[in-house]
């Protein structure tokens, strides 16, 4: 479990690739536990969802494209083995590149693309409150709308979220936390967001 001594951090990768499925973090996830299989004992670790546009089917890489790897700090050592491999996601190929490491930055605003719940808005904004008032976060939210996640033969269901008027202890508590399970796929996994007018 990550704490004060052992801080989350953000492995960022360049990767190169043109396409990618859809619905692509299921597949990505088992080839990176491929590549380290060490990855699939870190309840912790999660897989940031990548900056990427959807075209017809498919997922469209930028030129610049990254893969970030949320993880405890004292392994990004061994996250170095990942770069020089090439991945196959359901037939599309991804060659990672180059690694640095990212400390997490405090920002007032936070975005989960999606925080892995079954229940209904209603009890899904009640629990968020209570495991936020657990992790002694004071601020507001506003839940986006409802999400689906294909992971193999399931389907992960949620809501994306907007964390606001976050202090900078609670926002990098918020980073370092997350809210949820299933991070290997990107869920309860919490980033920058600039505008919260535009929460899709």
């Amino acid at each position: 479990m990550n704490d004060a001594t052992n801080p989350m951090i953000d492995i960022v990768y360049d990767l190169k690739g043109g396409t990618l499925p859809r619905e692509y973090a299921f597949e990505l996830w088992c080839e990176l536990v491929r590549a380290l299989p060490w990855l699939e004992a870190e309840s912790d670790a999660g897989l940031l969802p990548l900056r990427a546009a959807q075209s017809g089917g498919a997922m469209l890489l930028p030129q610049r494209a990254k893969l970030v790897l949320r993880l405890p700090q004292l392994l990004a050592q061994q996250a170095r083995q990942l770069s020089g491999r090439i991945l196959d996601v359901e037939g599309h190929t991804l060659e990672v590149g180059a690694m640095r490491e990212r400390q997490l930055l405090a920002h007032p605003t936070l975005h989960a693309r999606m925080v892995a719940s079954s229940m209904d808005e209603k009890d899904f904004l009640q629990e968020m409150g209570v495991r936020l008032r657990e992790l002694d976060i004071s601020c507001k939210w506003i839940c986006g709308k409802r999400v689906e996640l294909r992971a193999g033969e399931h389907t992960i269901t949620g809501y994306s979220l907007v964390v606001h008027e976050l202090r900078p202890e609670e926002s990098l508590r918020l980073q370092q936390k997350g809210l949820g399970g299933e991070r290997r796929y990107g869920c309860g996994l919490f980033i920058p967001y600039k505008e919260i007018s535009s929460l899709d």
